[in-house]
């Protein structure tokens, strides 16, 4: 809660005051021209056809919990990895708390094990050079590691613990669940994301597993006890595949599994199987209006198919002749021809367990958005009705065969689509089998599977931006038009016994600081502070001495290795000095002071003296205060001291996206009769960012505005 003005910004000023100026450079002499040979054309380069695809041989057995185990030996690096892929997926979040799976894979991690935290974990493997993750998809999730091969015994250790024991501690559900509301917050921001995710929303069904939608209402409502219960339903060695591929003997890496996971017996009743994925969406156009782009982004198509559909193959060359490059039919009429698009192309999504998405996608320009998608469903209907040519063909099919060589040019990689086809209950030669039928795929072949499963009459067209200019174009398609509502759902309302209990529970956070009186008497701060970033977040010790006068004027000066740095804002808006010169404190740099400001320490305290904010309890011992533009943090309380423990919030990055950030207080010292924390560690993105140690603090020494707005 200390004012800490634009570090990221102050740091790469000071980075840039380092660098030498480049020296002046002699002229070149002229050059000497050198005989060359004639270069050959690509055109005359020959490569023999793509060989079948080997298949190493993988040792393949069970545990006597029933943890199906593949290794795969590969000595040409001295690392050993590996990955548990387990049967679960947010397919089966509770429709009241859609982000359930999401946060439980990530706070498997971040939440540490029974013997060390996540901070821990962090630093133990960084020390060798290793990691450990955990994450749940929409259909498997997963832990997964690497290691160097001399350390593989200490991080199989570390991996086993966030597989098997994993603490899901607090404070870090609390900061992936205030990274998720910031997500929510900002997933309108992109126009061509939210024609996609609208696209995907309506054509599977917004009220299904598969279009569902993460609120803040849903995120409000998972506690520590969901995660704990999610984990405990899916996470059981019956239920889980691992492989492990790298430099190891095998004989050897199957006694250290076995040691490692054999007295690991849970067991739970086998997992149901994911949801179905309903009939096709009824046709129609759908308009979200956007007015802060200049362009419009649609996403046009249906419903399409599984990978072990017999007509895959040919249906992935359709698409590419459609639509997968410079060379296809739509790129060469919509955008070469016609001018309509900066960007359009198709693809013919296909997953393991249900269907996936045909797509046709682009960014067109806003008053041909209409001719546009006439012209679409032109093309869809002639790859439908006539024999794509022998050079489209070709060029397709051979695209399709040589992207091969890339999905399994490793040993790895290999491995990789081995284990899905497992868990997902295809051949283990599948892929010789793909390989196969699309080097057999024919025109007619194409044209047959176009005319079978793509179908003008049933596509779904989505269309984002501003949608005065382009609405009525895409009245005249014959299809109805249905407007798309952006708006972001609030988070639950605080009812009037939340409110009560937050503003009793700061009510105790005030005493315990020094009383609401004594808080409300401080009119100026002046504090002294070492600001260490961490090593690991680049390293640099930085001299800080910040002044504050209530209620919203601060001066913050910053002495850099590179030279001295200082900045002042009222609130509205202010300056910054820099060894490169003097300029306005403005846009994303002001909008991070006044988020600051409104978490300063004796402000944030007596929230529930101002009336633009609310102070609602969300949490045992945690407090959400929200202010009038959207501002929101969340104060954790020491439920034994009841002193602030840490603060929990999302500031903006000047040098790069939002960050999401905890304040965690210690060392707290009397300072006028008011308690103040002399040591504040800061974590951002769920790694220690910097060390800050106070210096000196005083309370009321008569700060002026003429001070403090005074340049350098």
């Amino acid at each position: 809660m200390k004012i800490r003005i634009v570090l990221a910004l102050l740091w790469a000023t000071a980075l840039m005051a380092q660098q030498p100026r480049p020296a002046k450079r002699p002229a070149a002499a002229p050059a000497k021209k050198v005989a060359t040979a004639a270069v050959p054309s690509w055109r005359d380069l020959k490569f023999p056809p793509l060989g079948r695809i080997q298949i190493p041989n993988v040792e393949t057995y069970t545990l006597p919990n029933g943890m199906k185990v593949f290794l795969l030996e590969d000595h040409e690096l001295p690392l050993v990895s590996g990955t548990a892929r387990i049967r679960a997926g947010n397919l089966f979040d509770p429709a009241d708390k859609v982000g359930l799976a999401t946060i439980t894979g990530r706070v498997m991690r971040t939440g540490g094990t029974r013997d060390k935290t996540g901070d821990q974990l962090d630093e133990q493997l960084e020390n060798i050079a290793a990691t450990v993750e955990s994450g749940i998809g929409e259909t498997s999730g997963s832990v997964s590691f690497s290691a160097l091969k001399e350390n593989q015994d200490e991080v199989l250790a570390a991996f086993r613990d966030v597989l098997t024991a994993p603490a899901f501690r607090q404070q870090k559900l609390e900061l992936e669940k205030s990274q998720m509301r910031s997500g929510i917050s900002r997933r309108n921001d992109d126009a061509g994301s939210v024609a996609s995710r609208e696209f995907t929303n309506i054509v599977y069904g917004r009220d299904t597993p598969y279009g569902w939608q993460i609120e803040y209402a849903t995120v409000d409502r998972i506690g520590r006890d969901d995660l704990v219960a999610f984990y405990r339903r899916y996470f059981f060695p019956s239920n889980i595949l691992m492989a492990v591929w790298g430099d190891f003997d095998t004989a050897a890496m199957k006694a250290k599994l076995e040691t490692l996971f054999g007295a690991w017996n849970y067991q739970q009743p086998p997992v149901p199987a994911f949801p179905a994925v309903k009939k096709a969406a009824a046709p129609g156009v759908f308009v979200a209006n956007k007015e802060d782009v200049t362009q419009t982004f649609i996403t046009v198509g249906h419903l399409g198919g599984e990978l072990r559909d017999p007509d895959y193959p040919a249906l992935e060359v359709m698409a590419d002749i459609l639509g997968g490059g410079f060379r296809s039919r739509l790129v060469q009429r919509v955008r070469t021809q016609l001018g309509y698009a900066y960007s359009i192309g198709a693809n013919w999504g296909a997953n393991y367990n249900h269907p996936g998405l045909f797509e046709i996608s682009g960014s067109i320009r806003t008053p041909v958005t209409g001719e546009t998608v006439k012209a679409v469903r032109e093309e869809i209907e002639r790859i439908r009705t006539q024999e794509v040519s022998d050079a489209e063909l070709e060029t397709a099919r051979q695209s399709a065969l040589n992207s091969l060589v890339f999905a399994f040019d490793t040993k790895a990689k290999t491995l990789a689509r081995i284990l899905n086809y497992e868990y997902h209950g295809y051949p283990r030669d599948f892929i010789q089998r793909y390989q196969k039928a699309l080097a057999a795929v024919t025109k007619a072949d194409v044209m047959r599977a176009a005319r079978e499963h793509l179908d003008p009459a049933r596509l779904t067209i989505v269309a984002v931006g501003p949608t005065g200019e382009f609405a009525q174009s895409l009245g005249t398609l014959g299809m109805p038009v249905t407007s798309i509502d952006l708006t972001i759902p609030e988070a639950a309302k605080s009812d009037p016994a939340s409110l009560q209990k937050g503003a009793e529970l700061l009510r105790k956070v005030q005493h315990a600081v020094g009383g609401a009186e004594k808080l409300a008497a401080v009119k100026d701060v002046m504090e002294q502070t070492d600001f260490q970033v961490d090593p690991a977040a680049g390293g640099m010790r930085v001299q800080q001495t910040n002044r504050w006068m209530a209620p919203l004027h601060f001066r913050q000066e910053s002495r850099f290795p590179a030279g001295y740095v200082a900045a002042y804002s009222d609130g509205k808006g202010g300056w910054i000095v820099t060894p490169q010169g003097a300029g306005p404190l403005a846009g994303p740099q002001l909008r991070q002071v006044q988020g600051d400001l409104f978490r300063h320490y004796f402000r944030l305290l007596l929230s529930d003296r101002m009336p633009d904010r609310k102070v609602n309890l969300v949490e045992d011992h945690t407090l959400e205060i929200t202010g009038p533009a959207g501002e929101s943090v969340r104060m954790v309380v020491n439920p034994k001291t009841s002193l602030p423990d840490r603060v929990i919030y999302r500031t903006v990055n000047v040098a790069g996206p939002p960050a999401d950030v905890e304040d965690h207080f210690a060392g707290f010292q009397d300072v006028s009769g008011i308690q103040v924390p002399f040591q504040v560690t800061i974590v951002q993105g769920g790694r220690k960012f910097a060390q800050v140690t106070v210096r000196d603090y005083k309370i009321n020494t008569g700060i002026t505005v003429e001070e403090l707005s005074k340049k350098p």
